[in-house]
């Protein structure tokens, strides 16, 4: 520690008596208020290194050694150790700036954007037009409706004046002759008006004020609404055409990280369910869970970067990559599981695929939960 320490006995942070250089009740250093700037710079760089030191000490373990830190930690032997959760919130944070970028193929969004942009320009000189011709008149109606040919493609395509004109039309039709097929077709086609008129949160927030109490949007459908304006996913079809289907998936992709983070605590669950028979606490299978996550973000940090900006996310050595990455994770996870729980290989190689499976089916359940969102969101424009 650089710098001069005080003659005087008396804690300065806390009041009291030091000993010897470090108080022993807040762990302050007793040093000279007044210090020199090569003194200053010495006790930072000094502070640094030590931090660094730590951070060496418990990484190099942390990815060769599975379980060790842990067992470490929870033996007491933690003053060679960064905290799990310092250390957790310290990779995660780089692990939120550089991994969910490098999951996006910005080649691909740029050429999805061009093709908007060349599609917005052709539309703005008339060169692309669609009007109330292109969609089918109101005496065919009854015909596409028998057929169950939907014509919502031509209808998005219409302007704002058309789509209301058309949906009059049929309206007047649907009151001289009911059908529940047309009822049906009007109220499709009354969802894709409304959305477009609401080009806005501001504006669908206005309308909704002008409608009766009843009629109003609940507060999980407006929280919805809101998430699809700040996404801005303004799609053209809500079956699943081929790019609203890479574009949902490029989304879902997009929330990875965050699901990662949320399932944590339930991976841990899983870990104690299965290894019920060591009783221990949850707080530590939850220490055990978050150095194995830990661990994981730090190899993501590495690998993704390289895949993306070196190989390239489609190639064949990113998925190369991938597969290594995952026999690295099932590796690890035994290993660890054998060493902190001390179970025979039989008992941990079982428990770990039990462990695998659960996970995999809570990701692949919130997944699914949050590709139905989207979807919802994009069938709304």
């Amino acid at each position: 520690m650089s710098g001069h320490y005080r003659k005087e006995k008396n804690c300065l942070n806390c009041g009291h008596e030091v000993e010897h250089h470090y108080c022993s009740r807040c762990g302050q250093p007793n040093l000279e208020l007044k210090e020199n700037f090569w003194a200053f710079i010495g006790h930072s760089v000094g502070h640094y290194f030590h931090f660094d030191a730590k951070f060496w000490q418990t990484l190099i373990p942390l990815l060769t050694k599975p379980g060790q830190v842990t067992l470490d930690y929870l033996a007491g032997k933690r003053a060679r150790y960064i905290h799990p959760i310092s250390l957790y919130i310290f990779v995660s944070i780089i692990y939120f700036l550089i991994v969910p970028r490098s999951l996006v193929n910005e080649d691909k969004v740029k050429q999805d954007e061009i093709a908007e942009a060349k599609k917005e320009a052709l539309d703005s000189i008339g060169i692309v037009h669609y009007n109330i011709n292109s969609v089918p008149s109101v005496r065919d109606i009854n015909k596409q409706v028998a057929k169950k040919v939907s014509p919502l493609t031509d209808f998005r395509k219409l302007s704002i004046h058309a789509k209301e004109h058309y949906l009059d039309s049929l309206k007047k039709l649907n009151a001289v002759k009911p059908s529940e097929e047309l009822d049906d077709r009007i109220k499709e086609y009354n969802k894709i008006l409304v959305f477009n008129l609401d080009s806005t949160y501001e504006s669908y927030q206005a309308r909704q004020k002008t409608l009766p109490a009843d009629q109003q949007d609940g507060w999980m459908v407006r929280y919805l609404k809101k998430k699809s304006y700040s996404l801005n996913l303004n799609q053209n079809e809500k079956s699943g055409d081929k790019t609203s289907k890479e574009q949902i998936d490029e989304e879902v992709k997009h929330y990875e990280p965050k699901q990662f983070f949320i399932l944590m605590p339930l991976l841990a669950l899983f870990i104690m369910i299965n290894f019920r028979r060591n009783r221990i606490y949850y707080i530590d299978h939850l220490v055990f869970t978050i150095h194995g996550m830990t661990a994981y973000f730090i190899v993501s940090i590495i690998t993704k970067p390289i895949e993306k900006y070196i190989f390239g996310l489609d190639s064949f050595m990113s998925d190369l990559i991938d597969f290594i990455v995952f026999a690295g994770i099932v590796w690890y996870l035994y290993k660890g599981l054998k060493l902190f729980y001390n179970r025979s290989r039989n008992v941990t190689i079982r428990k770990t695929i039990m462990v695998m499976i659960f996970y995999s089916l809570a990701f692949f359940i919130s997944q699914w939960m949050l590709t139905e969102i989207i979807t919802y969101m994009m069938s709304l424009s």
